[in-house]
């Protein structure tokens, strides 16, 4: 959780999660500030500096997402299993009994 402990520049937060696209993290950036969850700061400056962070409202997700990521780490496995018998299941043709 990059913002869970300070205001961080995009830069910053784009190589703190591997493997994003500047187009996704910029519309995931978007979509939490329009729900209220990051507050984005532009200062009057040249260059440009804009600076993210996290509002009230997104700090009380912090327990429950650092929660939700602890528990995926746990099963990681049983998700996996379940993923690649979904992926075999979609492999196999449909057969319609009569």
């Amino acid at each position: 959780m990059t913002l869970a402990s300070r205001s961080h520049r995009f830069s910053e937060i784009k190589r703190s999660i591997n493997g994003i696209s500047q187009r996704m993290l910029t519309l995931c950036l978007r979509g939490l500030e329009r729900d209220g969850l990051v507050k984005r700061t532009v200062y009057p400056v040249v260059p440009p500096h804009v600076e993210y962070e996290l509002t009230p409202l997104g700090h009380s997700l912090t327990e429950p997402v650092i929660a939700l990521g602890q528990w995926a780490q746990q099963h990681i496995a049983d998700i996996d299993a379940a993923r690649a018998a979904f992926d075999a299941a979609q492999d196999k043709p449909i057969t319609l009994d009569t």
